[in-house]
This record gives C-alpha cells, sequence and structure tokens, in this order.
C-alpha cells in the first residue's frame, strides 16, 4: 500500500472515514502478513484485506502473473468499484457461505470477514471487523 494508493481511494466507496478504512487495512495487511510469517494462512484477515484493496481500487500483484486491478472479493469481478457494484457485492456476500458452502471448511473466517468489512466500510453498520491497535494519547 502506497501514499497514492491511500489519496486514490474513492471517498463515494467508504461510509467511514479514510482515515480509518486505512488504519483497518494495514492491520489486516499486517496480521496477515505475520500469520502467513508463522506459517498460517489467516483467511479472515485475508478476506478484510481482499475486500478494502477492492475497494480502494488498487492495483495488486498476485503470485503469478501481471498486475492487476484487484478482484473483487466475492464474485472475483476485475471492474473497479464503485457505488452500484459494492452494493451487489455486499448482497451477494450477504449469501456467500449458502451458494459456496465448501468455503466455510476451506477458508475459515473468510465469508464472516468479507461481511464483516462491507458491513461496515459500506453499510456502516457494525464494529471494525478486525481490532485496531490502541493510540496513544500525545
Amino acid at each position: 500500500m502506497t501514499a497514492n494508493d491511500i489519496e486514490r481511494i474513492p471517498l463515494c466507496n467508504l461510509r467511514v472515514s479514510r482515515d480509518e478504512f486505512v488504519a483497518v487495512w494495514v492491520a489486516a495487511e499486517r496480521r496477515s502478513t505475520k500469520r502467513a510469517e508463522q506459517g498460517v494462512t489467516d483467511w479472515y484477515a485475508g478476506g478484510v484485506v481482499t475486500t478494502c484493496r477492492w475497494m480502494a481500487r488498487v492495483v495488486v500483484r498476485p503470485s503469478s502473473g501481471p498486475w492487476r486491478l484487484a478482484r473483487s472479493p466475492v464474485t472475483r469481478a476485475t471492474t473497479e468499484a464503485y457505488e452500484e457494484l459494492i452494493e451487489a457485492e455486499h448482497q451477494a456476500a450477504e449469501l456467500l457461505d449458502v451458494r459456496r458452502p465448501e468455503l466455510v471448511n476451506s477458508r475459515p473466517g473468510w465469508c464472516e470477514a468479507i461481511r464483516a468489512t462491507l458491513n461496515w466500510a459500506w453499510r456502516s453498520s457494525g464494529p471494525t471487523p478486525i481490532t485496531l491497535p490502541l493510540r496513544s494519547a500525545l
């Protein structure tokens, strides 16, 4: 994530402040990286990261292949996120574990993370999907 990525986040894609969105995204990226270094796949953190990247319209480099626009977390659409598409993705996320029950066991926490992130960032409903580190008062 770069400063340019942060500046380019469309505010119309968020129902929370950009600063709070970025704080959650950073916390999820750190958690995912830390767990990977321990040899563990954290599907919950990965779901938050994937959803944030897509909503922020960032360009990513997958483990194989060229750089590309981040895909949507549920439908895997390659279209950049915009309001109507985020709403459609939110609706698809509500039924993700019903339509793709294999994800419940193969990617534990993935479906919940996507729903939690979209509920929080798009619907302004519920807590942050990742616990943020406490900030010290100066």
